[in-house]
């Protein structure tokens, strides 16, 4: 096809069929379709957006540029879910172990941090000796014997996305409702699920700061996911607030090992049974005594070795990274905690070296912040609202003023 005339087409606000949206992303991962020509088509697609049948044949297309999951027959059912992004979301860590007990197979393909959201490989990857980088045989073998695996995403699952976000990133076009559901769901249906959820955050510390944003993109995702024959869930949560009592790496593993032991936040708890309970017809109850009868923790113990992770290291990460620095950040007058800016938090994350500035970054596992405190308690003058964990001293009085406000 000529590639110059369908840019033009979709520049005019012309729907593009499946069999142009075919040659354009089979010619991209061919490397016969440049990067300026899709970078063109891409922010035509930014300004004039795409129908439901085209992102839906955009995101299959990505999907069969590389390898799809092939599960033998008669299996368990296979489950997952996908978060937008957030603070402090580690509920990955407590979801596929929960899943695992149900007798449903989890095979949950995950990412890296980058910008002011944590990601779910590096929180893994505080723990000594976890392996994050699985073959596919391994990965099977794994979930048959397990039920669950978090793993980053194999060299060919989905080339089509890992190419175009990669340009997205240099072009200004990230910000596209097509373009992020075909690379949300590309990757998530290339997993062959059976049932899908979809934690859609909106808010200060989200991606999608406004609910009806957050809204159009999770009926995007959802009509996409049910097109291609996965049932599919989505639930929108607020995330102006960090989510649990940590933010940072090796702090989240220790909270998760909290949880999957019967105790932790109950906001993080919740939101775990939320999304639970839309992948398995358990009832919520049954769901949260997982969590207090060890079935759970056994599960995360069984992944955590099956992946070559250190079990023992688990019930000491704080003391295995343990920052350096350890600063208070305090109430500067009595009143009702009325903000915990949970995007402030992020970036300070990120300033601290627990996240990303650029995918290249290293990240440091010891360092972070705790939530000493939640949203509407009452608070006396004096009182620590948030403890940071960092390499170096910080600006205590700066740092209470930008993250937090007492009404």
């Amino acid at each position: 096809m000529h590639i110059p005339s369908l840019i033009e087409k979709k520049r005019d606000g012309g729907a593009l069929t499946p069999d142009e949206i075919r040659a354009l992303i089979g010619g991209y991962v061919r490397g016969e379709v440049p990067d300026y020509q899709m970078a063109s088509l891409a922010m035509a697609v930014f300004f004039r957006g795409m129908d439901d049948a085209e992102t839906t044949a955009l995101t299959m297309e990505m999907r069969d540029s590389g390898d799809v999951f092939s599960w033998p027959a008669g299996t368990p059912p296979k489950v997952d879910k996908h978060s937008t992004g957030g603070v402090g979301d580690k509920v990955s860590l407590i979801l596929a172990p929960l899943l695992a007990c149900e007798g449903v197979w989890v095979p949950m393909i995950s990412g890296r941090g980058l910008g002011f959201t944590g990601g779910t490989l590096d929180k893994l990857e505080s723990i000594p000796g976890f392996r994050v980088n699985l073959a596919w045989d391994e990965m099977l073998a794994q979930v048959e014997r397990v039920g669950c695996f978090i793993a980053g995403q194999t060299e060919n699952l989905c080339p089509a996305d890992k190419k175009l976000y990669a340009l997205r990133d240099v072009t200004g076009t990230v910000a596209s409702l097509p373009l992020i559901v075909a690379s949300i769901m590309s990757k998530k249906l290339a997993e062959s699920l059976d049932r899908l959820v979809l934690d859609v955050k909106f808010g200060r510390g989200a991606f999608m700061q406004k609910r009806e944003d957050a809204q159009r993109l999770a009926d995007a995702m959802v009509a996409v996911g049910r097109g291609a024959g996965v049932a599919t869930h989505a639930l929108l949560n607020p995330m102006d607030q960090p989510l649990g009592l940590t933010a940072g790496n090796a702090l989240e593993v220790a909270e998760c090992v909290d949880v999957l032991q019967g105790g932790g936040p109950q906001d993080l708890i919740n939101l775990t049974l939320d999304l639970a309970a839309k992948l398995v017809a358990a009832p919520r109850e049954k769901l949260r005594q997982r969590l207090h009868d060890g079935s759970a923790w056994q599960k995360f113990v069984a992944m955590v070795e099956a992946q070559g992770g250190d079990a023992s290291a688990l019930g000491k990460m704080r003391e295995l990274h343990r920052a350096p620095v350890v600063t208070d950040l305090r109430a500067p007058a009595a009143g009702v905690l009325r903000k915990i800016d949970a995007l402030e938090v992020g970036r300070l994350c990120v300033e601290l070296g627990a996240g990303r500035a650029k995918a290249e970054d290293a990240v440091d596992f010891s360092v972070g912040v705790e939530c000493l405190r939640k949203e509407g308690e009452v608070v006396a003058g004096g009182d620590p609202v948030l403890r940071v964990h960092s390499r170096g001293s910080v600006d205590a009085v700066g740092l209470a003023s930008r993250i937090f406000s007492i009404a």
